[in-house]
């Protein structure tokens, strides 16, 4: 399995945006080194969030690191331009030799929608277009579309072309049946993102997508699916949950006040951390274990860990990181590699 990192690079501790941008390539130098297979980086447009420019960002660490995997988590692709971020990505491509990734979703937020001109009434039928029109640019290198909500192009050039072809596009959804309906019809690897509640309600939709994916005449053995979700390790629960937990629920309650949801606390921080919630919070054994029961369930082949989530100090995330990287990952792809069909039994992991 492969096993990475995600971020929004938050500004809630106060630190100043040169500061927290240079703490944010340490994680992505650091993921590197550890051995991880992939480093993702959020698209935010407010002030409590870093990165409005993933592709920007992903072209520093670009230089900066030798074998992971670069992605976006995600390009909000409904108010961008699909011509800018193939061309954007390909850059990163280039520049990694061949490590970079779109994950491209709707977007959570919607504060970008207004700001570049966009209705969100058309909230669904733009990100169908554009991802429709993304593709065909990762086809080929001269385009002829139409659609509704940009100028159409005929015979158009996009260059430059990555190093990778295909380009990886990934389609990021946070719970709703048609994206996942549609990732599966394209052929698309699915990025789920679970934040909340029991992650076995998340089922349903892997199903759904596998089903959609073969429907469409796709290779089953085709289809590819990772999982995003809150994550933090200490040597012990009890320092875990101390350096997580304040910095998750202010930042969750901020958030909800935002969206109407109801106040969270410790009670819903503890089932939330529980074997069956989202949350993976705590040792080293507790977050494989975690991770390994959501694989189980799952049978996913990407896991990506959100550790630097509201204040959490910096200084704790990159020693939550060592843990993951040195701990961890050699624990899970073991006992993954020790489930696949076909492999000689050995004793569990």
């Amino acid at each position: 399995m492969e096993l990475g990192i995600a971020t929004f690079a938050d500004l809630a501790s106060g630190v100043s945006p040169s500061q927290r941008m240079r703490e944010l390539i340490e994680e992505v130098e650091l993921a590197d080194q550890l051995g991880l297979d992939v480093f993702a980086i959020g698209e935010h447009h407010r002030p409590d969030f870093l990165v409005s420019s993933p592709a920007t960002v992903l072209a520093a660490a670009a230089v900066r690191t030798e074998r992971i995997r670069l992605a976006s988590a995600v390009t909000v692709l409904s108010s961008d331009d699909p011509v800018r971020v193939f061309q954007q990505f390909a850059h990163v491509d280039l520049l990694s030799g061949g490590r970079a990734e779109i994950i491209a979703g709707r977007g959570s937020f919607i504060e970008s929608f207004p700001l570049f001109g966009y209705d969100l009434d058309d909230y669904d039928e733009l990100y169908a277009e554009k991802l429709d029109l993304l593709l065909k640019i990762r086809e080929s290198e001269y385009v002829s579309w139409s659609g509704r909500h940009r100028a159409p192009l005929t015979n158009a050039g996009v260059w430059p072309r990555p190093l990778q072809d295909p380009l990886p596009v990934w389609v990021a959804v946070g719970g709703s049946p048609n994206s996942v309906v549609r990732a599966g019809t394209l052929g698309l690897p699915l990025a789920i993102a679970i934040i909340g509640g029991p992650y076995a309600r998340f089922d349903p939709l892997v199903d759904l997508y596998r089903e959609a994916f073969a429907a469409a005449g796709h290779d089953p053995a085709d289809a590819r699916i990772a999982i995003n979700t809150h994550a933090f390790l200490a040597e012990t629960s009890a320092k875990a949950d101390s350096a997580f937990a304040p910095s998750y629920l202010a930042m969750m309650n901020r958030i909800g006040r935002e969206r109407g949801w109801p106040p969270s606390g410790q009670r819903e921080y503890e089932s939330l951390r529980s074997p069956a919630g989202a949350l993976a919070v705590g040792t080293p054994d507790q977050v494989a274990e975690k991770i390994l029961a959501e694989h189980a369930l799952f049978g996913h082949q990407r896991y990506i860990a959100q550790m630097s989530v509201g204040a959490v100090e910096h200084r704790d995330v990159l020693r939550s990181m060592e843990l993951f990287g040195n701990e961890v990952a050699p624990v899970v792809r073991a006992e993954v590699a020790r489930r696949a069909p076909g492999a000689v039994a050995t004793a569990p992991v």
